[in-house]
């Protein structure tokens, strides 16, 4: 295992990097988090597909906007899921398996790495609390290292998640519960609380149910719905107006037109 970097180092490291990613400090706006150590694994295969649906509920990751960069926290991380859909650069660091040409990687998380109480913390059960670890899918991990090395050394920060278009609400549920699926979150790309309201409705108060998932036990049929979402980081709140029609239909996901930066 690669020996702990000097402090000097580490903070000239953190300098550098920092300067070379991090967007120009603005009110609202959600800024690059310091770096700091941790390890990184991979899981599945090239195709990406045992990453497919994940703790978070997120459902097909290329259909849905997330692609193969993506990761899975450990427990530490995921924060029950308060962390879903948060952006983090990730750059191998101190080993022989790096990629010497690469700087580094962006992922979204999207999955829970759970603990494995049956190994030790620093011999395969790499997810126990409270270690800080990333699970990556294989292809996000062949960027930046080997994969044959199987567990490689690095630092990491987390930062905005730069998004296209706006967010989306994927429903379930019935008409008696409504559970939404809130994905394409910009800025800290996580939701700390969120609410529906009806055309004939005020504003009903959802509850956090796993991973991206918030739910309200209200009648919401044949009614307009629009959405107020606050991020569990930065506090901000957005509204997403007249996100879904009337006729609004379970299984269907509707896309608005405002995000967080």
């Amino acid at each position: 295992m690669a020996s702990i970097l000097p402090f000097r180092s580490f903070l000239l490291l953190s300098w550098i990097l920092t300067v070379i990613g991090s967007p120009a400090a603005a009110d609202g706006v959600f800024q690059p988090k310091p770096w700091a150590l941790a390890h990184a694994t991979f899981y599945g295969d090239e195709t990406a597909s045992a990453t497919m649906g994940g703790a978070c509920g997120y459902g097909n990751l290329f259909m849905n906007g997330y692609g193969t960069d993506t990761v899975a926290l450990s427990s530490t991380l995921f924060n029950n899921g308060f962390a879903c859909g948060t952006c983090y650069q990730i750059k191998c660091y101190q080993s022989s398996a790096c990629h010497k040409d690469v700087m580094l990687t962006t992922v979204t998380a999207t999955n829970l790495c759970p603990p494995n109480w049956a190994e030790p913390s620093d011999d395969g059960g790499w997810c126990n609390p409270p270690r800080v670890h990333f699970d990556m899918s294989k292809p996000a991990f062949m960027k930046i290292a080997d994969w044959n090395a199987g567990i490689v050394p690095v630092v990491y920060r987390r930062v905005p998640c730069q998004r296209n278009g706006g967010l989306r609400f994927a429903f379930q549920g019935n008409g008696y519960w409504l559970l939404v699926y809130v994905m394409n979150v910009g800025g800290g790309g996580d939701i700390g609380n969120m609410w529906v309201k009806g055309s004939r409705t005020g504003w009903i108060s959802m509850s956090h149910n796993w991973g991206a998932s918030y739910q309200a036990f209200a009648t919401l049929d044949g009614q307009d719905l629009s959405f107020k979402i606050t991020s569990y980081t930065t506090k901000q709140t957005v509204i997403a107006w007249n996100v879904a029609p009337s006729g609004w239909s379970v299984g269907l996901t509707y896309s608005s037109n405002v995000n967080f930066h």
